[in-house]
């Protein structure tokens, strides 16, 4: 039982890694884009469309790649994720176009679009219900710590050549790639399925009740990426923040948001389990409920008024991915979890896409952020109810083999 439990650990390392290698390709880049964009004499506009890119890819290729999971493994697909990933690092250490640079932004998105399907199929057939979301969380706490380790490279961007430091991180995704060889042997044996990833894909995709939750998915994200998206700026602007102010609120985010991830998969287990959404439900209707209150943010005592919301902003649209993935993964057959948690990544990177736009034109109609705050909330209240009275919790809470 022992040596059950300690390769089972193992696995786990590296899915947690997968996600920590991930992270650190893109936010590395978003961290160092002053440099980027002087070195390649870039517009805003044109930098933004790196983003975009890097979304759009995830958002393109999360069903395929969640077909790829449930088809070829959580091995194989991570290995190949990996391949992307390094040559999208690759390129951009070599990229002297703005052209070339998209490519490999485009690139790098597809490659992490594998990462959550095939790190949340693994987590499902390795672990038992009472342990699946402290599992997930664990698994998630890799893209907190992926951020952390990106925001060092910001500051190193000033001493160290960007290309250069891309090359690094291609190294570090090498060394990881290497590493998930080891879970090719817990892989299905290679053998034509009926009809291929294509009919689990859908299968997936005729499902009702798959929909609804990847819509309500998209509408929840949206309050996630609004919230990092404008977080810096709207305290520079509005509470008067300076900027080591506004990045020590960034960092606070990200840290409660590392410690929380745990914190509700932990709490899933032991007293939700079965009840995943209503967790879920929780956390969301109370992330609408302090996304609204930002409009009281203002200079003086109001900028740590902010600093409180934004503590408790992280424990929840920040934090709750691993309870909403956990139950992707349980909200259909155990052969089709792969396919359903690409699909709901589709979802959530629609949301991604859609949010700072929507944002920005409440902002520009109105002339303040409070309409921006108080729409991105009403959306992710509105999520919360599709989850409440619409989305039933699925049937695939029961299935594990641990091995």
């Amino acid at each position: 039982m022992g040596e059950v439990t300690d390769r089972v650990t193992y696995r786990l390392s590296l899915l947690v890694s997968s996600h920590v290698v991930g992270t650190l390709n893109i936010v590395t880049v978003l961290a160092i884009a002053p440099v980027i964009r002087e070195d390649l004499s870039l517009s805003a506009t044109q930098f933004g469309f790196f983003v975009t890119a890097y979304y759009a890819a995830q958002a393109i290729w999360s069903i395929p790649g969640g077909g790829f999971v449930d088809r070829f493994g959580v091995g194989r697909t991570l290995i190949f994720s990996h391949a992307l990933m390094l040559f999208s690092a690759l390129l951009l250490g070599v990229a002297r176009s703005y052209e070339l640079c998209l490519v490999a932004l485009f690139l790098m998105g597809i490659g992490y679009s594998m990462v959550n399907p095939s790190t949340g199929r693994g987590v499902l057939a390795w672990f038992p219900p009472e342990r699946r979301g402290m599992a997930m969380g664990i698994k998630q706490f890799g893209v907190p710590l992926g951020g952390i380790f990106a925001a060092g490279n910001g500051a190193l961007a000033g001493l160290v050549n960007w290309q250069f430091m891309m090359w690094g991180i291609a190294a570090v995704i090498l060394l990881n790639g290497i590493g998930c060889v080891y879970l090719l042997k817990f892989d299905p044996p290679r053998t034509t399925n009926r009809g291929g990833f294509l009919a689990n894909i859908k299968t997936v995709m005729k499902n009702r009740n798959v929909n609804v939750y990847t819509g309500l998915s998209g509408m929840i994200n949206m309050g996630q990426i609004n919230f990092f998206a404008f977080l810096t700026l709207f305290l520079r602007d509005v509470a008067g923040a300076s900027q080591p102010m506004a990045g020590f609120a960034m960092g606070l985010a990200q840290t409660t948001s590392a410690f929380a991830r745990i914190a509700w998969g932990a709490v899933g287990d032991k007293w939700f389990l079965g009840r995943r959404k209503v967790l879920m439900a929780w956390i969301s209707a109370a992330a609408g409920v302090f996304l609204g209150l930002m409009v009281f943010v203002g200079p003086g005592w109001g900028l740590w008024y902010g600093l409180g919301l934004i503590g408790l902003l992280g424990v929840t649209i920040a934090s709750f991915a691993p309870v909403a993935q956990a139950i992707s993964a349980e909200m259909v057959e155990p052969e089709l979890a792969g396919s359903a948690m690409g699909y709901h990544m589709t979802g959530v990177h629609i949301g991604g896409m859609l949010g700072p736009p929507v944002f920005g034109m409440a902002v520009d109609w109105s002339g303040g952020y409070a309409a921006g705050w108080m729409v991105t909330a009403l959306v992710v209240l509105a999520g919360t109810g599709l989850l409440v009275f619409v989305f039933r919790e699925g049937i695939g809470k029961s299935v594990s083999k641990i091995s």
